[in-house]
């Protein structure tokens, strides 16, 4: 018997009647450590709770599995962990191989952090759109970049856990998270985020020294956030009861704001940038073919490329806009080439 059981956001003052139970009647009760850092105080209260064999559990000890579903075979063991036990991946595939092995399942879902920091800071849950860990190397952050374009687009808010790692005592400090962000942004110029970005920091949640700030990365950059956990929230499009909420829920240092407003689409972008600079290179290059017709109808269809790509764009179809654009410049580039006329005006340069 293996029961997948969680501690909740409040550690185990918050546990219900049925999990103390479970834990008294376990044989073996792993008290898995590596999700979120773990007090001392908490573990002397859970082992008081356990009867049987209260083991710690580190990572490669729940990723190996071996021994949990070993003793769960013959014993009831427990995996215990903080928030709901299957907002980590790690146990859902745990849970997958018991099932695969005939070992019996048992649940105690409980409140997670990731879920409970929404309604703390005031926001609507159904906006949140894909939540990605940033970590300390900047490589990884492209990932978290994108997803807070991918959310910004849709109006939606970005959920980002900042890197734990147990094995090393270290956890990401959410003013270099916000300096690994705005170097990404210097290498991808999407305009996702810079130091004016409205951001909220949630610290701690559930804990009695739970603290939530909000405002401009500018002046997020001057705070000191304390011990770990954090969690930075990148907001969207904000309901008008959203901006109430977080106002009166939350040590805003800034006046809240939307931060989609300056972010648009890729092809957006590219329409923005390209469609004046192909209509500019169409008129430079218009009178080297003014006697020949038929470059004169490749230079009309060049013309109407554009004006299918601001369409296109118009309507959301954001594929045939690039396509478009792209098929303009090909044409624009097969002409000029072909009376030796150089210009870096180019989609692909």
């Amino acid at each position: 018997m293996l029961w997948f059981a969680g501690l909740g956001i409040s550690g185990p003052d918050g546990l219900g009647i049925n999990t103390v139970k479970i834990l008294n009647q376990a044989d073996i009760v792993y008290l898995e450590i590596f999700t979120n850092p773990i007090a001392k105080s908490h573990v002397a209260k859970i082992k008081k709770l356990v009867k049987g064999q209260l083991k710690l559990a580190p990572r490669w000890l729940v990723e190996d599995g071996k021994e949990i579903l070993q003793n769960a075979k013959k014993k009831k063991a427990v995996l215990l962990s903080y928030g709901d036990p299957y907002i980590a991946t790690t146990h859902i595939e745990l849970r997958t191989r018991a099932s695969l092995e005939g070992i019996k399942i048992q649940t105690i879902h409980a409140a997670s952090g990731l879920t409970s920091l929404i309604g703390e800071c005031g926001l609507h849950y159904y906006k949140v759109g894909r939540p990605v860990t940033i970590t300390k190397e900047i490589k990884p952050t492209t990932s978290a970049y994108y997803a807070i374009y991918h959310n910004l687009i849709s109006g939606n808010h970005t959920l980002l856990p900042l890197e734990y790692d147990q094995n090393k005592n270290f956890f990401l400090d959410p003013k270099d998270a916000f300096a690994n962000l705005i170097s990404t942004e210097k290498g991808e110029l999407r305009k996702v985020i810079d130091k004016s970005s409205y951001a909220i920091v949630a610290s701690r949640v559930g804990s009695k020294t739970q603290q939530i700030t909000a405002g401009k990365i500018s002046s997020l950059q001057k705070i000191d956030f304390g011990k770990s956990p954090h969690t930075i929230i990148i907001p969207g499009k904000m309901h008008f009861t959203e901006v109430d909420a977080l106002k009166t829920c939350v040590n805003c240092l800034d006046e809240p704001f939307d931060n989609s407003s300056k972010t648009s689409k890729i092809s957006e972008q590219m329409i923005r940038k390209y469609t004046p600079m192909i209509r500019k290179v169409l008129k430079e290059i218009a009178p080297q073919f003014k006697e020949d017709k038929n470059i004169s109808l490749v230079l009309e269809n060049a013309k109407h490329y554009v004006e299918d790509a601001e369409k296109f764009q118009s309507e959301g179809k954001d594929e045939l806009a690039i396509l478009a654009i792209g098929y303009a410049d090909g044409l624009v580039d097969a002409l000029r080439m072909s009376k030796g006329i150089s210009t870096n005006d180019s989609v692909y340069t």
